[in-house]
């Protein structure tokens, strides 16, 4: 008979050695995957928003208009919100390595034919074309990540993937104002160079993505085969402990209320987050009296800020597994940034409410992109997690045209900047009230951790 310190001792190293395979196994795929989309994400964030540098020279060169710009910038959100969702549905069926491929070669070619644009029109066709080619880039990559990082892990993951958003801004900057002074050279304005050299990039890396990428796990044959059934069955538990919509109903998803609830407050970081971005170059030229590369640099030191945060914000929200908290707080204090921002004379401390708004929705994001995983999966969890990122974009959309707007009304962007702090504030409240929804709540139960050793499988369910 098997005494129970035997028993006691056994179930105790079966669970350091699934710690050990644990560690092994997310340390090879974090390797593998992450450092690839981290780039792609650089990339992409870069030829969406480079237009925000771009326009230091395009307003003047092409006469453009505050409202102009706005429109322009803002209309690649209604490409991108529209095949959004279609998008990351094909993705789900062909699988992520040819499809992220074919995302990442059409978006750059169309980010550097932007060094076409000569009018308004071509202005907006250009960066509604870019939009469509980016659609389901953000949300593939998520419900990617879903497929292979066990939920106590992804905010660290997405965060890793995410981190290119900041790092964009603290590359992109510099880079902007460095190619923006080629002004003249072979007859290309600054600002076209800008558009060809920075499209490069996402052609060279969609190749790559067909050699390395690897669709699922059951494929990776980078990592053993004891590594593959522990990820397998760490991701079954998961999915068979917290329910969810089954692969093939993605149309269910859409009658969850959590859903919509979770659009409200990303509609409201898409509007103040891309209304920051796309403008802040242009206030903080104004307010300091700064030159192009200065420009960049101080959009950089904008993006470190917002890296460290989101590093640090991820990695405590896994630690505490808690989420809701960890994403409100960060809204709540965007909101106040912007407060700042607008009531403020000094241009310093503008330029300090807008850096804390903007790293707020950098230390949101990861975080929030854990909790449709709470109660999506499958096919559901793919159309689901691209209808909220499309309801952000949708946001993107309004956020620089509402600034551009006020702009041009009133020649300042205080009344926009505190229409922003409304919304944001709104948004973290409503991130706050998830808290009494039992699927976000501090206490909802999940699997942490399931694993097979010597033959042994066993589950261990924690509160959160």
């Amino acid at each position: 008979m098997v005494s129970d310190h035997s028993l006691a001792v056994n179930v105790s190293v079966d669970r350091v050695g699934n710690r050990s395979m644990e560690g092994v196994t997310m340390r090879r795929i974090t390797w593998r995957l992450i450092p690839l989309l981290f780039l792609l994400y650089i990339v992409s964030f870069i030829d969406r928003t480079n237009v925000s540098f771009a326009a230091l020279q395009m307003n003047r060169d092409l006469g453009f208009g505050a409202a102009v710009y706005g429109l322009g910038a803002g209309i690649f959100f209604l490409g991108y919100a529209l095949f959004e969702v279609p998008s990351n549905l094909i993705l789900a069926r062909v699988g992520a390595r040819r499809w992220i491929s074919r995302i990442a070669i059409t978006w750059g070619l169309l980010a550097s034919a932007m060094l076409l644009v000569r009018n308004a029109e071509s202005f907006y066709v250009l960066r509604f074309l870019l939009g469509v080619a980016e659609a389901g880039f953000f949300p593939g990559i998520i419900y990617y990540l879903g497929q292979w990082f066990p939920e106590r892990q992804r905010a660290r993951a997405i965060s890793g993937f995410m981190l290119g958003v900041p790092i964009s801004a603290m590359i992109g900057g510099p880079a902007a104002g460095v190619l923006l002074a080629l002004d003249g050279t072979f007859g290309l304005a600054g600002w076209q160079w800008l558009f060809v050299v920075e499209g490069v990039p996402a052609v060279i890396l969609g190749a790559i993505v067909l050699c390395v990428l690897t669709d699922r796990p059951e494929d990776a044959h980078w990592l053993s085969t004891p590594d593959r059934l522990w990820l397998r069955e760490n991701l079954e538990a998961e999915q068979a402990q917290r329910g969810g919509v089954r692969e093939d109903h993605f149309g269910r998803a859409l009658a969850i209320p959590a859903l919509w609830w979770l659009a409200v407050p990303y509609l409201v970081v898409g509007i103040g987050s891309y209304a920051a971005i796309f403008w802040g170059p242009t206030l903080v030229r104004d307010l300091l009296g700064l030159g192009e590369v200065a420009v960049g640099i101080a959009m950089g030191g904008i993006g470190l800020l917002g890296a460290i945060w989101m590093l640090i914000n991820g990695r405590w929200s896994d630690r505490r597994d808690e989420r809701v908290m960890h994403a409100a707080v960060p809204l709540l204090l965007s909101a106040l940034g912007f407060v700042v921002a607008a009531t403020r004379r000094e241009p310093a401390l503008v330029v300090g409410g807008l850096a804390v708004a903007i790293a707020g929705f950098y230390a949101f994001l990861p975080v929030f992109w854990c909790l449709p995983a709470r109660f999506l999966g499958g096919t559901a969890a793919a159309g689901g997690i691209a209808f909220l990122n499309a309801v952000g974009s949708l946001g993107g959309f309004v956020g620089p045209n509402v600034l551009g707007v006020v702009k041009e009304a009133t020649g300042s962007f205080d009344g926009g900047l505190f229409a922003m702090s409304t919304l944001t504030l709104g948004a973290g409240v409503a991130m706050l009230a998830l808290r009494r929804v039992p699927v976000f709540g501090a206490c909802a139960d999940r699997v942490v951790t399931a694993g097979t050793t010597a033959g042994v499988r066993h589950h261990v369910v924690a509160q959160g």
